[in-house]
């Protein structure tokens, strides 16, 4: 059986291209009986960006409840914040003094900041190092993650090697997986959806809000009456992603055939994405009412995982002498 871990960032409530790209693999993944399911909240990397209490806690919750809300098993999965398993950071400590200062600031999340160091707190320099933690302490096998993560994976397992050189074996190496880049979500801009670009769409939010927003998804400016190009529109990128191959057909055919505006096609889209998900919407509404509930959710799987996490700090503690 292998043994899959994933880490999901609590920057703020998940947003549509989060729940396709991540969320539902992840769960999918997570229900196959093969597989050994741990998924963390990352709320101590999410330190190094936000420092507010308030916000840091809501975004907690807001991820968790997500997660809830589209059928995550608790019994099947080990469903942990990050902050409530603090033995994370110990191992933390442990490799950085094993991993040089010159392979850090390769570090695709320093170098990119690299030129305005005010900007740069000592967290975000050694934040490799924590994310080797989170996968190191669990004996993961498997890391599920995109292109753009790969680095990390690698600096983990570099990591991991560099310590067995110098005290012998203590670690599980674990392997990446790609994920497949057809999950490349579109925001309203048609650029890749993120938060950072402000371009998300959230289905959360109350039906007119959520339909002000899609709403505002940039289209050309073809009459009303003139066939629509539906290849290169960003309305219909989103739609396809979600509907059926009949609802898609016949999306195509309404673009073609002229008089269809952008505004029938993004009412479509709104009311696809509020069929779709009212289940999802509603428990996630019942979930952020009643947190209580999501409390008890993630310390079952604390309690879980701490257990695998003393296991291994055994195995290290020993090797290197405490």
């Amino acid at each position: 059986m292998a043994r899959i871990l994933t880490g999901v960032q609590s920057t703020g409530t998940p947003h549509l291209g989060n729940i396709l790209g991540a969320i539902i693999p992840a769960i999918e993944m997570s229900n196959d009986p093969e597989n050994e399911s741990y998924l963390f909240i990352a709320d101590m990397h999410s330190l190094t960006q936000i420092k507010d209490a308030n916000t840091l806690r809501q975004n907690t919750y807001a991820t968790a409840a997500t997660w809830l809300a589209f059928g995550l098993n608790i019994e099947k999965t080990l469903f942990y914040k990050q902050s409530s398993v603090p033995q994370v950071t110990e191992l933390s400590w442990y490799l950085s003094c094993f991993f040089p200062f010159s392979r850090l600031e390769l570090a695709h999340s320093f170098k990119d900041k690299s030129d305005r160091l005010e900007d740069i707190n000592g967290g975000l320099f050694t934040y490799p190092m924590l994310m080797a933690a989170d996968i190191l302490l669990y004996d993961a096998d498997i890391i599920p993650v995109g292109k753009d993560q790969l680095q990390h994976i690698e600096m983990t397992r570099d990591v991991a090697s560099r310590v067995h050189a110098k005290v012998g074996d203590v670690f599980v190496i674990p392997e990446a997986k790609i994920q497949k880049d057809n999950m490349l979500i579109p925001g309203i801009d048609g650029q890749k959806m993120s938060k950072s670009k402000g371009n998300v769409i959230d289905i959360f939010q109350t039906d007119k809000a959520l339909r002000k927003q899609i709403m505002s998804i940039q289209t050309d400016s073809t009459s009303l009456e003139a066939p629509k190009e539906w290849s290169s529109c960003n309305s219909f990128a989103i739609y396809k992603l979600l509907a059926s191959d009949y609802q898609i057909a016949e999306m195509k055919r309404n673009y073609e055939a002229g008089g269809y505006g952008y505004g029938h096609a993004k009412q479509a889209l709104f009311e696809l994405i509020c069929e779709q998900f009212s289940e999802q919407r509603k428990l996630y509404a019942y979930y952020m009412d009643n947190l209580e509930e999501i409390d008890q959710a993630l310390e079952i799987g604390a309690k879980k995982a701490a257990k695998v996490a003393n296991g291994v700090l055994d195995r290290i503690r020993g090797k290197i002498g405490y």
